[in-house]
């Protein structure tokens, strides 16, 4: 069976986060995960450890994490426990970290083909919220993620196979080159790692900033979706703005409409939402950068994704570069 073959046949059996809000809505597992959607607010004194902290690429990403400012206490690498890395203590295990360091957050950089057994035993250590930025983990593997992460309440996923999650100037989890990141209002939800940097640097350059960015990964089962990223901003304080960034593969921007236009029917003053999906122009069948970027023969693409937001009541760009000047002109900025 091929990978789109085997998405369209589990979609509804095995992925609960591909359900729209109603439909989730009658599932208690699915229920008690979307418990854990307020652990995305990251901010200052979050709390942070690596799994996989002495490796060579966490330890890059940790030095740079470190020196904007992330609150990292410490790390997890199996057979050094009880040294020290980057001035910073050294586990064996998740638990031992929980248990020493009690971290909000994990990021883990460990290698794909064992990326599901380090979320499993973060989930297990009930961190709150796990960051996995590794590509190519296989769909069995994250199938069996899934099966655990609906079952509690007490961890959220964001990734695998994304830039992370970053609160500007106060928290950085993930791979994002951080420099044009500037805090202020708008919340930003993307499955594209690249087309979320161009987003920040639009909104940037238009001066409003950006409260919080989640990049949550183009794979085909993400822990945290285009709604999840939605329903957080949707009732955010500090975001006064909202960016969607989707793309061709799946049907994440579909479930996404169907909560802009449930949110905009239940609100009088409704946050203003800028939308862009890209792949307009991809052919049927072509992976484009990564497994869940793939149009199949027969699904819909780039033109209905978007027709579906702007129907719902978002504001529909054709390029990043859009963004900003849109969002000034829906906020008044710019009369």
């Amino acid at each position: 069976m091929t990978p789109s073959s085997f998405l369209r046949s589990s979609r509804r059996s095995f992925c609960p986060y591909a359900f729209g809000p109603r439909q989730r809505a009658t599932f208690t597992t699915v229920s008690t995960y979307l418990q854990t959607l307020s652990n995305l607010r990251i901010g200052k004194n979050t709390r942070v450890i690596y799994q996989g902290f002495t490796g060579k690429t966490a330890t890059k990403n940790a030095q740079d994490t470190i020196a904007y400012g992330t609150n990292v206490v410490g790390g997890v690498s199996p057979k050094k426990g009880g040294s020290q890395h980057l001035g910073l203590p050294v586990y064996n295990t998740v638990k031992e970290a929980q248990t020493h360091l009690q971290p909000d957050a994990s990021v883990v950089f460990v290698p794909a083909l064992l990326a599901a057994n380090a979320i499993i035993e973060a989930i297990e250590a009930e961190i709150p919220l796990i960051v996995s930025v590794a590509e190519h983990i296989p769909v069995h593997d994250m199938l069996r993620v899934h099966q655990i992460l609906r079952t509690q309440s007490r961890s959220r996923l964001v990734g695998p196979n994304c830039p992370g999650i970053i609160s500007p100037g106060e928290c950085r989890l993930g791979i994002m080159p951080f420099q044009q990141y500037t805090p202020g209002k708008i919340g930003i939800v993307s499955k594209s790692g690249t087309l979320s940097y161009e987003a920040v640097g639009a909104t940037t350059r238009a001066g409003l900033g950006q409260s919080l960015v989640v990049g949550m990964g183009g794979d085909m089962l993400p822990g945290t979706t285009l709604v999840d990223g939605l329903e957080l901003f949707y009732e955010d304080n500090r975001t006064e703005g909202i960016v969607v960034i989707g793309e061709i593969g799946g049907m994440a921007e579909f479930d996404a409409a169907e909560s802009i236009r449930e949110y905009r029917a239940r609100t009088d003053n409704p946050k203003p939402i800028v939308a862009m999906v890209a792949g307009r122009t991809a052919p049927p069948g072509k992976v484009m950068g990564h497994a869940g970027a793939l149009l199949i023969p027969g699904g819909k693409g780039a033109v209905e994704k978007a027709v579906a937001l702007e129907r719902a009541g978002a504001t529909v760009v054709p390029h990043p570069g859009l963004i900003g000047v849109e969002m000034e002109w829906l906020m008044g900025v710019i009369g």
